[in-house]
């Protein structure tokens, strides 16, 4: 079977750092708040060009945190895109907040920044740009028309680590940014984890308590706030890995252009990488439009493919009662023939041709 993702490789290559960090975490006993997670905040924040690191428990509540420190709340709109993980929008909605979705770019996934401008309203208070799949948003367009409208930026960067925007880390360009460390990502934990990054301090100290309880200190608390820290254990793990995160990464970037070697001229559409980016390829997607034989083709000759997204967030049943509604053309088409391929660093060039040899076999049936 070629796998989307194989942890097997992953812990034969790095197995041997991890073990020693993890028992390092077991010999001093603390397991929350200790040295692994202020040193990898530190080294984190440092990596992506931020002055401030965060850690929290997963990118979820990382997202869900950025909008609540911001103060946005009931009444409030937030702009985002539908074709992203539901995380997304769930920090919108969760805040009390409603969320204004403009379309995907057709050739990047990312938001469509000629719609922005038109969905603002006396009630925006925010933009959040998701960089998909590992490829950046156009984000001076959409830091313009922050500025011009007053507005925060937040970056959704969970799918982007290393990646790059005009030679910048993303995560570092907005008023914040958040990062999910789900195990297959580009820097993946062995469980859930999450970081915010900002160069606020006046943002990042509030972030600091609003993560653990709403503390100012032990048991004194200034405001109401939850439980979500990144442990000791996932800290001291995360910094073993980000040693090797540009190597991975160009890795990945190798891996994408076999892809397009094999695949060139092929009846798919296939990623792109435009002028302005560094895409690391947390996912390698293309579409066809028999995508769904198209899997099953690939999975009876044991090759793992995903579908990310299947279904747009604004379809979803969860998010219908809130009565949003958004014609999103090219979102709703390409959901129907988007399909990510194998894509992680330690794939075989052997494997590479086969997936793209079977994908061309699939065309002439």
């Amino acid at each position: 079977m070629i796998k989307m993702f194989d942890f097997e490789r992953e812990y034969k290559e790095i197995g041997k750092e991890v073990r020693k960090a993890i028992i390092k975490v077991f010999k001093i006993g603390q397991f929350i708040l200790g040295e692994e997670v202020v040193n990898f905040e530190k080294e984190f924040s440092s990596y992506i060009g931020a002055k401030y690191g965060i850690g929290v428990n997963s990118g979820s509540d990382a997202l869900y945190l950025a909008v609540k420190s911001l103060g946005i709340g009931i009444g409030d709109e937030v702009i985002t895109v539908s074709h992203t993980f539901v995380s997304t929008i769930d920090a919108i909605v969760r805040n009390g907040a409603k969320p204004v979705f403009v379309d995907v770019d057709p050739e990047t996934y990312t938001m469509d920044t000629t719609q922005i401008q038109d969905k603002i309203t006396g009630r925006t208070k925010a933009i959040i740009p998701v960089h998909l799949y590992g490829h950046s948003a156009d984000m001076n367009s959409i830091n313009e028309i922050a500025k011009k409208n007053n507005l925060f930026v937040i970056e959704d960067a969970c799918q982007a680590h290393g990646s790059e925007y005009k030679g910048k880390k993303v995560g570092s360009i907005g008023n914040i940014a958040c990062f999910s460390f789900y195990p297959t990502k580009n820097l993946g934990a062995y469980g859930d984890g999450g970081m915010i990054v900002t160069n606020s301090e006046e943002i990042a100290k509030r972030l600091k308590m609003l993560m653990n309880y709403g503390q100012s200190k032990k048991y004194f608390h200034d405001f109401v706030g939850v439980n979500s820290r990144l442990d000791e254990i996932q800290a001291a793990i995360l910094r073993v890995k980000l040693r090797h995160l540009d190597e991975w990464n160009e890795k990945r970037r190798k891996i994408a252009k076999l892809y397009d070697n094999f695949l060139k001229d092929s009846n798919f559409i296939l990623p792109i990488e435009k002028d302005y980016a560094k895409h690391v390829y947390h996912l390698f997607v293309i579409r066809s439009r028999n995508r769904d034989e198209l899997q099953q083709y690939l999975l009876k000759n044991g090759i793992q493919t995903q579908i990310h997204y299947p279904t747009p967030v604004h379809k979803q049943k969860a998010y219908l009662n809130l009565g949003i509604k958004a014609i999103l053309k090219n979102t709703e088409s390409i959901v129907s023939e988007i399909l990510s391929l194998p894509m992680n660093q330690w794939l075989a060039n052997e494997e590479i041709e086969i997936v793209a040899r079977k994908l061309r076999e699939w065309t002439f049936l």
